[in-house]
């Protein structure tokens, strides 16, 4: 049996399935999918916190499903932008969990995990799948990463 570390991008995979299917991602069907016959070492999901009720209840499902989740405050700067990146954390994550795993399962289309992709298989020998929406995917990442699964319609909410 395989040991896989799952991480979710919570807002990159909210915001490129609204945009591209104008649906939601179906975390349960996401996590039936990677956990089959699979021992789960880590299974995180990292989220902005804006503190509505909403967004809770959307947390409370998650952790139910098997993920914990990390959250970082939503911070509105003075000019207007909005801050709220996670991927720092996701890739000192990836490095402490995934090379204690044979499976590194990895939410996100940002190009910025080319490099962290590359790093796990190379050195480390862990295999990296990669779920994203495809039109929304780093070309760099889908070459890096060791498969690619574009999320569809059996990845969405109905």
């Amino acid at each position: 049996m395989q040991n896989v570390t799952i991480l979710v991008d919570v807002q990159n995979i909210y915001y490129t399935t609204r945009h591209s299917f104008g649906r939601s991602f179906d975390y349960n069907a996401f996590w039936r999918e990677i956990t089959a016959d699979r021992n789960v070492v880590k299974a995180i999901a990292y989220a902005i916190d804006r503190g509505d009720e909403k967004q809770r209840q959307f947390q409370n499902i998650l952790r139910a499903i098997g993920f914990e989740v990390k959250l970082k405050p939503f911070i509105q700067r003075s000019d207007g932008s909005a801050k709220g990146d996670w991927d720092v954390g996701i890739t000192i994550d990836a490095l402490e969990y995934g090379t204690h795993s044979d499976v590194l399962v990895l939410a996100s289309g940002d190009g910025d995990f080319d490099l962290l992709a590359k790093t796990l298989t190379e050195k480390h020998h862990t295999r990296v799948e990669v779920y994203g929406v495809e039109a929304l995917t780093a070309q760099s990442l889908i070459q890096t990463a060791t498969h690619f699964t574009p999320i569809d319609n059996n990845l969405l909410l109905k």
